[in-house]
């Protein structure tokens, strides 16, 4: 039985997880980690913090669904504290990343995914086998209309692994040189030299273009996530394989293999 702590339990992807924990027989749902829901209300112990809960209760994953200004803090006294981390919140730099790692005692993994679902990372490896054969790529990416960061960490992601995979060939596209005053942004944010569009709007939940292009024609790479639902099966699969690994880990494809 792998004993489990859920940050962000109040909210709403948290109380996703509450709901996919607590159905799994090989599961046991210790405590909620949020400062907006204290005490014994959601039938379960719910404490202010990660170092309140460590206080009170016994668990040997903390699953971290917070905000980007709060995770952080939630790992660097959970890792040092032996404790496997899974993570969804994004926001998080790779060094920041790195750095929290390597705060864990040898053994203690933090575990980080932009992304859960099974599709979204699917559509990365078909992104990234496209890439060689490119020469254009963009991406766009839709959330709801209270996402706190932009552009969104699966999007991010996303262009790493386009650039990385097509090494260095660069774009010949027009890029930010071509924005009219007063209309600054209008060609995305680049990262790693790929544009990246943020959408946010009521109506989406989360999804994502990739767009490539190359002489008389295109080949256009769509994910939906309509239901919060559909990152469960992922974060099951992060807690359950999470303590097998020590150290850093980036990415649900580790973990599908």
């Amino acid at each position: 039985m792998i004993n489990v702590a859920i940050s962000g339990c109040a909210g709403r992807m948290g109380q996703a997880v509450v709901e996919a924990v607590s159905a799994a027989e090989d599961l046991q749902l210790s405590c909620g980690i949020d400062p907006h829901a204290q005490g014994n209300t959601e039938g379960f112990p719910v404490y202010v913090s990660v170092a309140d809960a460590l206080a009170h209760a016994n668990f040997d994953v903390l699953v971290d669904f917070t905000q980007p200004n709060v995770v952080a803090d939630n790992l660097r006294v959970a890792l040092p504290a032996g404790v496997d981390c899974v993570v969804g919140t994004t926001g998080l730099s790779n060094e920041t990343l790195e750095e929290l790692a390597a705060l864990a005692p040898e053994g203690t993994c933090l575990f980080y995914a932009p992304n859960f679902t099974t599709g979204a990372v699917l559509m990365m490896e078909f992104a990234k086998a496209a890439a060689p054969y490119f020469p254009e790529a963009e991406v766009i990416e839709f959330h709801h209309c209270n996402k706190k960061d932009a552009p969104s960490g699966t999007a991010v992601r996303t262009a790493q692994i386009i650039a990385e995979a097509r090494g260095s060939r660069v774009s010949e596209a027009p890029g930010k040189e071509t924005e009219i005053a007063g209309a600054e942004g209008a060609r995305g944010a680049l990262v790693d030299g790929v544009p990246v569009h943020a959408v946010r709007t009521m109506g989406y939940v989360a999804s994502q273009e990739v767009i490539f292009g190359s002489l008389g024609q295109t080949l256009t790479i769509r994910h939906d996530s309509w239901d919060r639902t559909s990152y469960m099966p992922g974060v099951l699969l992060g807690i359950r394989r999470v303590g097998e690994c020590s150290g850093l880990i980036v990415g649900l494809e580790n973990f599908m293999a």
